[in-house]
């Protein structure tokens, strides 16, 4: 195996729950191969590096081994390599939301009627 689709690689490896899901981020172009767009038929071959943007953040990576096949998470992590920059941004990005979600800055719920009108002052009502 010397290539595999793009959206086939990403869905092996991981970083999307389904096969259709990597195919519209590919789209949406929230994946860069060696700096370019890449499309979802797109070739990845052993060595390039790609820039995936998901909900779980953003990583970027160089490809170490290709597979078609999606397999347990210990196997899906051999298939590349996580640049220490990438990782490093990452647990930042994390440490800040879970601070941010400690600090109590969010209301669970519907808006009380206080917060009702400070929304309606804000929008000019």
């Amino acid at each position: 195996m010397i290539t595999v689709r793009m959206d086939k690689w990403l869905w092996a490896a991981r970083f999307f729950k389904t096969r259709s899901m990597a195919a519209r981020a590919c789209e949406l172009g929230r994946i860069e191969s060696n700096g370019n767009q890449a499309k979802p038929a797109r070739e990845v071959r052993v060595g390039d590096r790609l820039r995936i943007r998901n909900d779980s953040g953003d990583f970027q990576v160089e490809v170490l081994a290709l597979s078609e096949m999606r397999g347990p998470a210990a196997v899906a992590r051999t298939l590349y390599l996580e640049t220490e920059a990438s990782r490093e941004l990452r647990m930042k990005v994390a440490e800040e939301r879970k601070a941010t979600a400690l600090s109590g800055d969010w209301r669970e719920g519907k808006p009380s009627k206080r917060d009702r009108r400070e929304i309606g002052r804000l929008r000019g009502r």
